[in-house]
């Protein structure tokens, strides 16, 4: 089996955080046993991580394919998990890659919580998985904005769950959107199902407007797993009225993933103009 093209690099920082870079991913991990930062385990994660992209990067093809059923002879534990997130969310314009960067986010924190970790928070370029124990707690910056650096609100999470994902969609981000959000993030039991739903709750966000434009998803990314779909690449500015619309439509289908138990919450962000769910308000620091 040939290995993948790309240069693998892991960084200590200070503080005990690890990075952890391969191709397309980028990961920021940190774990604790109570304060103490336990940076050696996280460098174990972070060379584990590289092992998950390999094995999904072999399945890439196969993952792209939308899944009304879960195939029989799979076994990879992480592409299962995938699949399950995006049957969960239960959109039909969904595969599996909808939950790939929170699904190996997911799979790092498990590896370093069944080692013992207390308190582990693993970022893979924006999409968050966190696992604590033991009264411990994190905070989480967001932004309203997904192409730019400002935390524009904070998240606190605390060990009520032992397990959480926060993750982000919209235009500008990684991957492509249907939808006008310039952020839709979404609180989940864990990552994956963060992920797709994100995907899910930003795509909700369209509406039609001349200064909407959208183009076929495979002039983008001739590859892309969405093809014969209108993707957004550029949003112009939008009257109150059609913003309003927008969010409306994304907290509206965000409301009908929380109330099937799939996320517990989230916040939609269109030009300026914010809403979100009631639990997402409460997990917020004022």
């Amino acid at each position: 089996m040939k290995k993948m093209p790309y240069q693998q690099s892991i960084s200590r920082l200070e503080g005990g955080d690890v990075v952890a870079e391969f191709g397309p991913m980028r990961l920021v991990i940190s774990a604790f046993v109570g304060k103490v930062p336990q940076q050696q385990m996280s460098v174990r994660a972070a060379e584990e991580s590289f092992t998950y992209l390999e094995r999904l990067a072999r399945l890439k093809r196969f993952l792209g394919k939308r899944f009304p059923r879960m195939p029989a002879d799979l076994k990879d534990p992480i592409a299962i998990k995938m699949i399950r997130s995006v049957q969960a969310v239960g959109n039909q314009n969904l595969t599996p890659m909808a939950a790939v960067a929170g699904t190996i986010a997911d799979a790092v924190a498990d590896f370093l919580y069944n080692r013992g970790m207390t308190k582990v928070v693993v970022d893979n370029g924006g999409d968050v998985a966190v696992r604590l124990e033991r009264e411990a707690s994190v905070t989480v910056g967001i932004r309203q904005e997904i192409d730019k650096q400002e935390i524009s609100n904070v998240l606190s999470l605390d060990s009520r769950s032992s397990s959480w994902g926060v993750t982000t969609s919209g235009l500008g981000g990684r991957s492509l959107t249907r939808g006008i959000a310039s952020a839709a993030t979404v609180i989940a039991r864990n990552a994956s199902l963060a992920d797709a739903a994100a995907t899910d709750v930003a795509n909700a966000s369209y509406i039609e407007d001349p200064h909407v434009i959208q183009v076929p998803s495979e002039e983008i990314d001739p590859n892309t797993d969405i093809p014969g779909l209108n993707v957004t690449i550029k949003v112009g500015p939008l009257n109150e009225d059609k913003k309003s619309l927008s969010i409306s439509r994304a907290i509206k289908r965000a409301e009908e993933l929380t109330n099937k138990g799939i996320i517990l919450g989230a916040l939609v962000a269109v030009q300026g103009k914010v809403a979100m769910t009631d639990f997402f308000h409460k997990c917020l620091v004022e």
